[in-house]
């Protein structure tokens, strides 16, 4: 008898129910596998939510934060300098090193990234309250106040995002389900812009405190007297609107992390690959360098980043002092986003209040390409690094953590930058005028720097060399694998 023979008969023997499998039922498991990778609308929309508190928070901060340092919180530009720069210096040392801890996190019921989400929503909305709390205290005390909930804010907040961010390699195996989920994403994150600033402002922007100086006519002690008491009455209310507004927002930031928790469900392991040993910071760094795709888009993300953040940092001064539209500057601030040309125009008009609503809402069409469109694509590069690395797996984070990384580092340097130079201009906080050099220096922060940075942005994302023929070829490359 033949081996073969022989083992044909053992397995008909021993294994009856065994039965050859025909090419309809690979199809029919094919398509049962499809089935259950595919992301429904409402997972979708509930993923897409989770973006929401970075940057309703990172707008409500951006654009608010500064101003209210300067002229509630009535601190010295050089601390409010000090403020925004080691805090968001802060905020990119722990983005790497989040990273590196949840690349070590082990898997629980509630999956690897969801722990992460939970534990620090409730941190994180105390402490992102407490910033916008003014204490009784000297100027230094004001400083440290400042200085601590602002980093623990920013160190909580990244325990909530990059797990976040990582999450989307999880939700789905499926590249075209991602992609899905990732521009359900992306058009949340660009309302959410919106309603951080929308929230702020209509609370904020009716509590607006006087002025200090310009034309006033105080006669005698007694109009004096009454004045600074009409002064301190309308600056209470202006920090009580800031308080409420930030409660609302700790509301949002709460309902968004509960929708996220419920509505996704994490996926373990869908590539059936074993995660590589944790990498050290300096091994983590070699990795993320030494790919060039990743380092043209960081880069190209890098100024076009900066630019809008130079942007949200300093409009609001701008409206104030140089187009004299203190009592407009909230809404203004609510339909504007940023663009080229209305970076460009703004400067030139000078103070057409139609005008500048007009071309507000006009440039908010660009923030989406020119702000977050970078996100959608970091993917793409991760999948690009498997094709090219397929022995590295489970650094999916880390990607991640380096990509927020570098952007937040270099954005408190360049805040910080353009908080000083307001010092070095002369800026009198809460001023009804302020120096001609403060009105030069604010139309290079909100023009010609971010113009210039958006310039070279453009210049490096045109060397981008992941094309989409690339791109679905690693798709199929990595859906063969699995």
């Amino acid at each position: 008898m033949a081996r073969g023979e022989g083992a044909e008969q053992f397995s008909a023997t021993l294994l009856p129910h065994v039965k050859p499998v025909s090419q309809d039922g690979i199809k029919i498991a094919k398509k049962r596998e499809q089935r259950s990778n595919h992301l429904s609308l409402c997972s979708k929309l509930c993923y897409a939510v989770g973006g929401a508190p970075y940057q309703i928070t990172g707008s409500a901060l951006g654009f608010f934060l500064q101003i209210y340092l300067l002229d509630v919180a009535q601190l010295e530009p050089f601390y409010a300098s000090i403020i925004l720069f080691v805090g968001r210096a802060w905020d990119a040392v722990t983005d790497p090193t989040v990273g590196f801890l949840v690349s070590r996190s082990r898997w629980t019921r509630f999956g690897r990234m969801m722990p992460w989400i939970l534990i620090s929503t409730p941190l994180a909305v105390l402490s992102y309250i407490l910033i916008w709390v003014v204490p009784s205290v000297d100027q230094l005390s004001k400083l440290m106040w400042y200085l601590i909930f602002y980093c623990v804010f920013q160190s909580l907040q990244t325990c909530f995002h990059v797990p976040y961010s990582a999450l989307t390699m999880f939700i789905s195996p499926e590249q075209k389900e991602r992609d899905s989920a990732t521009a359900f994403r992306m058009t949340i994150e660009v309302l959410s812009i919106v309603v951080g600033t929308a929230i702020q402002g209509l609370i904020v922007g009716n509590a607006i405190p006087p002025c200090v100086g310009g034309n006033l006519n105080l006669t005698n002690g007694l109009n004096a007297t009454i004045f600074n008491s009409s002064q301190e009455s309308s600056l209470d209310k202006t920090k009580q609107a800031y308080l409420i507004a930030s409660g609302v927002i700790s509301g949002v930031y709460v309902l968004c992390a509960i929708v996220l928790f419920l509505g996704v469900r994490e996926q373990e392991g869908h590539e059936h690959v074993k995660v590589n040993r944790p990498l050290s910071f300096c091994e983590g760094l070699h990795l993320v360098l030494g790919y060039k795709p990743y380092v043209k888009l960081v880069m190209g993300f890098l100024f076009t980043s900066l630019a809008f953040m130079l942007l949200e940092g300093n409009f609001n001064l701008f409206c104030i002092y140089v187009l004299g539209f203190r009592d407009h500057f909230a809404n203004i601030l609510m339909v504007i986003m940023w663009a080229v040309p209305f970076l460009i125009l703004i400067v030139l008009i000078t103070s057409n209040l139609v005008a500048s609503y007009l071309i507000a809402i006009a440039a908010g069409i660009s923030v989406a390409a020119a702000f977050l469109l970078p996100w959608s694509m970091l993917p793409d590069v991760v999948d690009d690094f498997k094709v090219q690395n397929p022995d590295s797996h489970g650094h999916e984070a880390i990607f991640y953590s380096f990509y927020v990384f570098f952007t937040k580092f270099a954005s408190g340097v360049s805040l910080g930058i353009s908080t000083l130079s307001l010092e070095f201009a002369g800026y009198v906080s809460n001023a009804c005028v302020q120096p001609d050099k403060v009105h030069l220096t604010l139309k290079i922060l909100v023009s010609l720097a971010p113009v210039v940075l958006i310039g070279l942005g453009l210049l490096i994302f045109k060397t981008y060399p992941i094309s989409e023929e690339r791109r679905q070829g690693n798709r199929k490359i990595l859906q063969n694998l699995r």
